[in-house]
Order: structure tokens, then C-alpha cells, then sequence
């Protein structure tokens, strides 16, 4: 199958430099079109990039000589999807147009999640609300990650929400510095510090679990009935986000029950065996201290959930610790992984 031209929105920010990476040498998708402002449009990416790119690896070759253009749908030229990683105040508009264009866009931005039919995909967890897409009537389709906060945690709840229900369920994160882009929090802030407070944070983290994790029903997502509580705080962590989680479930299952449903959990990625599917996606750790940030970030390429303490609540019924990477598997990553969900169930013929 010949390979699908896809474009990046805001291509020279944290998330976007993040797409640019992952992107090279996909097997699906070949980089044609990459969009910022007007102070980057019209000269090449790499001579844009020389003092700005803030990724360990070098700028990769292929993205180099791409003329950066304003985001505009008229000027793709074949481009049938565009990964966005644009700014919540012009992305609304920015993704509307592409998608009015015809254009499939799969976006980092909070602006389009709450739309009841725009899914929040989180390819594992609910890939069967691809089915309100159809009710979007847009030419192109918008589709949605969540915050980086809770792609984890949706991921940890899916398989337990399954097998014993939730009632409800308490967050405290611990947010690594990166999550707030480029140039980021303060160093005089953040050093030696926890910040808690971090504008918008919780009131995503209480609602868009439910969305993810909800039904498809008459042409829109029903969120799920269970309620939330969550605490976000910014760490002097550079990547990765922390999130403990206590649960209360409809019928409290005994631990190991738990432990064999993470261990057991496959969704459509892992079945289909798509190029950025962690396997496992979810991988327990025994040890008292992990998951750690330092340690085990990087697991299935920074796509694998890691989880570790599972242990008794005291309040609740059961409590565990939550370590996702927040630009890859809460960002880039996981649209990317959406987008070969989409390619696998044939959007793009």
C-alpha cells in the first residue's frame, strides 16, 4: 500500500519536534507538509530549527529542506491527514479548516475533545468510537488525544473498569517540566520546588477519563458514570508524568484478579500488530520504588504504561502508581498510533 503524505501544525514546537522524529522512516506515512507561524513560514525547516530543535537526536534529513508554510489546507497538495501540535488558541479554527478541507486531523489540542462526536482516541481503550465519526459533518474527520496527565491512567483503568466496574477514582500527579512546552516553567520556579497548580490541568483530568472510557450511543459519546478526583502538580521531573491512583470499584477484586487483567490486556494495536504498539501495553512492575521516571521511561519506546505499588486503599479499594511518557505516549506518539489504528481499518482508501 503506497504510503499516506501527512502534514505536522505547528511543527517547531515541543510536540511538534516530537512528530518530526517519530515520523521518520514510517512505514505508513511520508512527511510533506509542516506548518507554523508567520515568523517560520517560508524558509526551510532546518534552517528554522538550527537553535531550536530540543530533541536529543538530530534533526532528522528528511524534514530539513521543507519549506514551512502558514497553516493553510489550500496548500497540502495530496496531504489526506495532519498531526497537530498547535497552541489551544488558534488550533479550534486551524483544525476546523483542514478538516472542512477534507483532511483527516488527529490533534494534541484540548479545543475539539469535548465535542460529543469528536473521539478522545486512545487507540488500546476505545478504539469503537471511531464509529461517531461518521456524524461529524466535516468532510475530513477531527480526532482527539487526551491530556498527557491521563492517557496512562485511562490506559490502567480500561482493563480493571471491564472486569470489576469503577465507582470512583482519585488522582495526584506529578507532572514532568516538558509537559508545559517550550521554554517551559521558570527554572527560579520549578528547582527545588513543586508547584500545585497547573491551570486547566485538573479540570481535564476529572472529565476526559470518563469520555475516553465511555459508549458510543445514538451517534455521540456517553461519558462513563464514574466520578473523579484529581490533584495535578508540576515536578522538577524533565519527562514523564507520575500519577498515583486510588480506585473504588462495583465488585473489589482481589489483587492477583488485578495483576491478570493488566497482564492479559491487548487492544486493537497489540491485535493488529501496528508499528507503534507497545507489547505489553501495560508492564507491572514488582519492585517497591517503580515505576521511576529515570528508570523506566523508556519502555516499549516510550509507548508502554508502566504501573508498579499496587496495594490496598485504605478509603478506596485499591491504590497504584502510574508512570507514562508524556510527549510520546500522552503526545506524538500516541496520535501516530492513532493514525495507524486508521490506516489498518482502511479511512485512507
Amino acid at each position: 500500500m503506497e504510503k499516506i503524505k501527512v502534514g505536522v501544525l505547528g511543527a517547531t514546537g515541543s510536540v511538534g519536534q516530537r512528530f518530526i522524529q517519530l515520523l521518520e522512516n514510517h512505514p505508513y506515512f511520508t512527511v510533506t507538509h509542516l506548518a507554523a507561524s508567520e515568523k517560520s513560514a517560508g524558509q526551510t525547516y532546518g534552517d528554522v530549527m538550527k537553535s531550536r530543535w530540543k530533541i536529543s537526536s538530530d534533526i532528522p534529513a528528511y524534514a530539513k529542506d521543507i519549506i514551512i508554510s502558514l497553516p493553510n489546507p489550500e496548500v497540502t497538495k495530496g496531504v489526506q491527514l495532519v498531526f497537530s501540535g498547535l497552541d489551544a488558541s488558534i488550533a479550534g479554527e486551524v483544525e476546523t479548516a483542514y478538516a472542512e478541507a477534507g483532511v483527516m486531523v488527529l490533534s494534541n489540542s484540548k479545543n475539539h475533545r469535548m465535542d460529543p462526536n469528536v473521539p478522545i482516541l486512545s487507540a488500546e481503550v476505545n478504539a469503537h468510537h471511531l464509529d461517531v465519526l461518521q456524524f461529524q459533518k466535516t468532510k475530513g474527520k477531527i480526532i482527539t488525544n487526551s491530556n498527557c496527565t491521563i492517557m496512562g491512567v485511562t490506559i490502567s483503568l480500561k482493563p480493571v473498569m471491564d472486569a470489576f466496574g469503577l465507582k470512583s477514582v482519585m488522582l495526584f500527579s506529578m507532572q514532568a517540566i516538558s509537559g508545559a512546552g517550550y521554554p517551559g516553567v521558570p527554572t527560579m520556579d520549578i528547582l527545588g520546588n513543586v508547584v500545585p497548580y497547573i491551570g486547566g490541568e485538573e479540570d481535564k483530568a476529572e472529565v476526559e477519563p470518563q469520555k475516553c472510557l465511555g459508549t458510543v450511543e445514538g451517534g455521540i459519546i456517553k461519558s462513563a458514570d464514574f466520578k473523579i478526583s484529581a490533584h495535578c502538580n508540576r515536578v522538577p521531573v524533565f519527562d514523564g508524568h507520575t500519577v498515583c491512583v486510588s480506585v473504588s470499584f462495583d465488585k473489589k477484586p482481589k489483587k492477583e484478579e488485578i495483576l491478570k487483567v493488566w497482564a492479559d490486556f491487548q487492544g486493537e494495536p497489540q491485535k493488529l500488530g501496528l508499528p507503534f504498539a507497545p507489547n505489553p501495553a501495560i508492564l507491572y512492575r514488582e519492585e517497591n520504588d517503580r515505576p521511576q521516571p529515570r528508570l523506566d521511561l523508556e519502555t516499549g519506546r516510550g509507548m508502554t504504561t508502566v504501573v508498579g505499588r499496587l496495594r490496598e486503599d485504605p478509603i478506596l479499594d485499591w491504590k497504584w502508581v502510574v508512570l507514562s511518557h508524556n510527549t510520546i505516549r500522552g503526545a506524538a506518539g500516541a496520535a501516530i498510533l492513532n493514525a495507524e489504528l486508521l490506516y489498518q481499518k482502511g479511512f485512507f482508501n
